[in-house]
């Protein structure tokens, strides 16, 4: 239906109040920025174009959007050389218009609560209504102050949007009709609106609101279409953007609670993170970036997850930390375990407490349960690797890998020297170095033979206990 429709987001503005070297419109809301949001809600409500209207920090606005949008072919970008006012960004994005375009839905940049039904129902309202020039988005609440009022005639026709600087009486302060900030008209109409605009007002811009004074000018029709009070929430400094992340938060929250996840209090998921049904997020726990969990995996307190792909019925014990990695169907990882970026966890294998690995491959039923250092290595299916085991990757210059055969022991406290290989079913004793390949089914141990000195004990603590005495004596 809105194919031929083309959304115009005005995303140029500094942000100076953010206080940041960051386009405000970048700065991350449950882990996207904000202009992913508004951006998202127009392609959802199937316009055929979007444009976005940058400025200030534009190289790094275009940057994410041509990473995070450009696939679908319909977003693009048009530039704003000066910040004169929302009017002048709007005829900046007017201008880029696509030649078969018949309608244009213009809203702000960075309303990360905007949905694609706001939009759609001012879309929908325009087309509904063969006599309307303007339809905008209206709402209606107790304090407006600091927004756009809606004034309106007798007969209650809307005429013009004032704003809170410019209204000039206490009755109009007290109009609870308010202006979100969503405008849809005709392509023709809305050159000719913006056309005319003037820096009459007193901040000297060019009010893109002037357009609904200049339809009614013309005894044109302009609609309003009742909508939600956030739609407006928007962010100009670092205390709205945390208002509104915590909105958003428990927007996601309750998203996947209604959809078969157990979700304590207290957990935070970010919006693009994905979730299979009968998983369980206990508190404290974070899924940022790409993290994809499926169904019956538990992420146990503390845990903190990103673009991490988790299956089937793992467990991850509490406050372990899994980065760029997998873990596959019915693993265990944690407590305290961290799976550093490229590690893969295959099916069933266990990954226990203080046991932190990086760019290594544990095949099905492996285990590493305790304090070990596993780096650029490969571990076999149901091999065993003792605690306090060391992967040394590392010569100073280059990293080297490690190779781990199927049903090998690793004993205790061993370091491995990489590049090694060390065969299947083959044991390495407890303490040993290894520095060379071990054959499979081969016995490596490299430490010191021991020795037991009978009654020596006895007198080294007599002589330790004389030297005490004597020095105590002697103080």
């Amino acid at each position: 239906m809105l194919e031929k429709t083309t959304a115009v987001i005005l995303a140029a503005g500094q942000g100076t109040r953010m206080k940041s070297s960051l386009p405000k419109v970048l700065h991350p809301i449950a882990g996207r920025p904000l202009v992913h949001y508004p951006v998202r809600a127009a392609l959802e409500a199937g316009c055929g174009e979007v444009i976005v209207v940058v400025g200030h920090g534009r190289e790094r606005v275009e940057g994410y959007l041509s990473t995070a949008f450009g696939a679908t072919g319909r977003v693009t970008t048009a530039l704003q050389k000066e910040q004169r006012g929302t009017g002048d960004a709007a005829r900046s994005g007017l201008d880029a218009v696509r030649a078969d375009a018949e309608r244009v839905l213009v809203f702000y940049g960075d309303v990360p609560l905007l949905t694609a039904a706001d939009v759609a129902a001012v879309a929908e309202a325009l087309d509904a209504d063969p006599q309307a020039a303007v339809a905008m988005a209206t709402c209606t609440t107790d304090n407006p102050f600091g927004y756009g009022r809606v004034m309106r005639d007798p007969s209650g026709q809307i005429v013009e949007i004032r704003e809170q600087r410019d209204l000039r009486t206490d009755a109009e302060r007290a109009i609870k009709e308010w202006n979100p900030g969503i405008y849809a008209a005709g392509v023709a109409f809305l050159k000719e609106a913006l056309a005319s605009l003037t820096p009459n007002n007193a901040q000297g811009e060019y009010y893109l609101t002037d357009i609904v004074s200049f339809a009614a000018g013309r005894g044109r029709k302009v609609i309003g279409v009742p909508s939600r009070p956030d739609v407006m929430d928007g962010v100009n400094d670092r205390a709205q953007l945390a208002d509104l992340d915590r909105v958003m938060s428990e927007r996601i929250l309750r998203k996947w609670r209604t959809e078969g996840v157990t979700v304590r209090e207290g957990a935070r998921i970010e919006d693009a993170v994905v979730i299979g049904k009968d998983a369980t997020v206990e508190s404290f726990a974070v899924l940022r970036g790409e993290t994809k969990v499926a169904s019956g995996a538990v992420v146990d307190v503390g845990c903190v997850l990103t673009n991490a792909d988790v299956g089937e019925g793992v467990t991850l014990k509490p406050y372990s930390v899994v980065t760029d990695a997998i873990v596959r169907a019915r693993a265990q990882v944690g407590p305290f375990s961290h799976l550093r970026p490229e590690s893969d966890i295959g099916e069933e294998a266990h990954v226990g407490n203080f046991v932190e690995l990086k760019k290594t491959t544990m095949d099905r039923g492996a285990k590493a349960n305790h304090l070990a250092y596993l780096g650029d290595g490969f571990v076999g299916e149901r091999a065993n690797v003792g605690a306090g085991t060391i992967f040394c990757n590392y010569d100073g210059f280059s990293k080297h890998i490690t190779r781990i055969g199927k049903e090998a022991f690793i004993g205790s406290d061993s370091q491995l020297v990489a590049p090694v290989t060390i065969g299947d079913g083959a044991y390495v004793g407890t303490g040993t170095t290894v520095t060379r390949d071990v054959p499979a089914g081969a016995l490596a141990i490299g430490r010191a033979k021991q020795e037991n000195k009978e009654g020596y004990a006895d007198r080294l603590r007599a002589r330790l206990k004389a030297q005490k005495e004597a020095a105590k004596k002697g103080g």
